[in-house]
Parts: C-alpha cells; sequence; structure tokens
C-alpha cells in the first residue's frame, strides 16, 4: 500500500505540472477569451459546439484542471484512509486540496473579470503574480506529500537553523523570480517585438507600457536567483543524506540551464515553445529545492500508517531488563 500511494501522488504532481504547462500555453496563444466570459460554462454550454481554435484550447485546459482537482481530491482521501492521524502527509494533502482550489478561484477570477486575451491592465498582472505564487506552493504541497508518502522525514526547521535560514531564502528568491517571471511573460505575449534591439530600446523608455518596463526586473532576479542555488545549494547539502546531495546537485545545474533557457529566450523573442521550456524548468527547479529542504531539514521517516511521535512514556520496572547475572 505504501508504495502504491506514493507512486500515486508523485502521478498527481506530474500531472499538475503537465496542466499548468498547458495553462501556460492558453495565456501565450491568447486563447483565455475562448469559451467567452463564461466559467464554468465554456460559452454558455457545458459542452461547446462550434467555435475555433481557441475555444478548443481553453475548454481542454478547463476539462484537464477539472482533471486535477479530482486527483488531489482522491489523494486527499486515500491518505486520510491509510495514514494515521499526525502523519505529515495528511496536511500535505489537506493543503493541496485548498490550493487548487484557490487556483481554480484565481482561473475563474481572470475570465469572470475579463482579464484574458488582450487586458494590458494592471489587475491582470496582479492577477497573473498571484496565479503562479499559488501555482508553486500548490506544487510544493503536492511534492511534500508525495515525498513524506515515500518515506521522507519530518521537517524539523529548529533543529537546523542555519539551514532553515538557507532553505528560506532560497524560497524567497524562487517565489520572487517567478511572480516577475509570470508578469514578464505576459508582457512578452501582449507586446512582442520585431527584434532584439526593439525589445531592449522599449524596455528602457520611460514611455512604454508598464508592462514592457517590468520586464527588465525578471532578468536581473533570475540572475541573482540562479546564482544563489548554483553555490548555496552544494553546501547546503554537503554533509547531508546521499539522496540531498543529489538534490543539490540536479538544483545547481538546473538552476545554471535556467539561465541559459532565459538568455535564449530574450534572444528568441520568447516564442511560445520557449516560455513553455522556461516554466517547465522553474517548475522542475522549484519542486527540487522543496524536496532538497525536506530532506536537509528532515528528521526519522514519515512512515504510512505511522503518526507522529508523542512524548516518550517512562518505562515500567517491569519492562527495564535486569543487570544481574
Amino acid at each position: 500500500m505504501n508504495g502504491r500511494i506514493g507512486r500515486f501522488a508523485w502521478g498527481v504532481l506530474l500531472y499538475n505540472v503537465a496542466v499548468i504547462l498547458w495553462g501556460a500555453y492558453v495565456r501565450a496563444t491568447g486563447s483565455g477569451a475562448g469559451c467567452g466570459s463564461h466559467w464554468p460554462l465554456c460559452d454558455g454550454q457545458v459542452v461547446p459546439r462550434g467555435g475555433g481554435a481557441a475555444m478548443l484550447i481553453e475548454f481542454s485546459h478547463r476539462l484537464t484542471s477539472g482533471v486535477a482537482l479530482l486527483a488531489v481530491l482522491a489523494l486527499l482521501v486515500w491518505v486520510w484512509r491509510v495514514c494515521r492521524p499526525g502523519h505529515p502527509a495528511r496536511k500535505g494533502a489537506a493543503w493541496s486540496l485548498f490550493f487548487i482550489l484557490t487556483e481554480a478561484a484565481i482561473g475563474a477570477g481572470l475570465v469572470l473579470f475579463e482579464l484574458v486575451a488582450d487586458n494590458a491592465s494592471m489587475a491582470r498582472a496582479l492577477f497573473m503574480a498571484a496565479h503562479l505564487l499559488n501555482t508553486f506552493i500548490l506544487l510544493a504541497f503536492l511534492a511534500l506529500t508525495a515525498e513524506w508518502l515515500s518515506g521522507g522525514g519530518r521537517v524539523r526547521p529548529a533543529r537546523h537553523p542555519r539551514a532553515a535560514l538557507v532553505v528560506a531564502a532560497g524560497v524567497f528568491a524562487l517565489l520572487a523570480t517567478g511572480t516577475s517571471g509570470a508578469v514578464a511573460a505576459l508582457g512578452d505575449t501582449l507586446f512582442p517585438s520585431a527584434s532584439l534591439a526593439a525589445a531592449l530600446e522599449a524596455d528602457l523608455s520611460t514611455t512604454s507600457h508598464f508592462l514592457i518596463r517590468l520586464r527588465v526586473l525578471h532578468p536581473a532576479l533570475a540572475v541573482g536567483t540562479g546564482l544563489l542555488l548554483m553555490v548555496a545549494a552544494p553546501r547546503l547539502a554537503a554533509t547531508a543524506s546521499a539522496r540531498a546531495r543529489g538534490l543539490a546537485r540536479g538544483v545547481a545545474v538546473l538552476a545554471g540551464v535556467q539561465l541559459a533557457a532565459g538568455f535564449l529566450n530574450v534572444v528568441l523573442l520568447a516564442p511560445v515553445w520557449m516560455q513553455l521550456a522556461h516554466l517547465l524548468l522553474a517548475d522542475v527547479i522549484w519542486i527540487g529545492f522543496v524536496l532538497l529542504g525536506v530532506n536537509v531539514m528532515g528528521e526519522e521517516p514519515a512512515r504510512v500508517g505511522d503518526a507522529m511521535p508523542g512524548p516518550r512514556r517512562p518505562r515500567s520496572p517491569a519492562a527495564v531488563p535486569s543487570l544481574r547475572t
């Protein structure tokens, strides 16, 4: 049972990553208004008929998102059936359900308030930043749940204060970089440039739209975060388990790859396929860093069916082995 539920949890995580990438494709192709301003119905219909490619793309995203919600709900039910009270996976699964519901609420808000297609308002930029932030938190809890169901240790930050500070700094940097990236991607979609020179000129112009001017913030944050991960991750896991060291190497290498991908994204003027690759790398790095933090600050394994350890009871005199010969 332990292996089955663990594999299911990892599968739910991977499926949600795929749904997130498809959602980015909806935004990058301007298909967010494919179902009109209707939600949860599409163009006022349960199963829309007719319509063009935008409707098909948006409707398929809603269907896959609905399956993701059902998968997380199934995970929660399964976890609560096989894990005793106090097992960390219970909280992880519960928070996963909460944040996939808020993910749906933000998506609904984008549609109902018509913050899609060519909308270039500050409200849409804030919604996109909140959407990315919520997405990262959802992925974090799904990853934590899967790790705990697979035997990962319970997190004890108080016992590892220096590691906790480094992990907190990395989490903050990744969240800031991710949210700025969501706004930058929106600017690239709404205001495409004809050339790299034109893009740089628009970024530095005081008369450009605020979404264009905000694009320069993301590369600066990305470089700082990438360098932080490349240096801090290996040191964080230097004295930890072999799994932690492997995760640290993976995070450091992918951080370097992500910097190269970001540079290529700018040079190529952010084509859709490159935006998706860039987001996929960001999701994988985020998940890897979350798992690294668990493995560095983790304690005893959290086995399925076990409860959190309570205070140790004093042993009765009859249970103490005699030292007499």
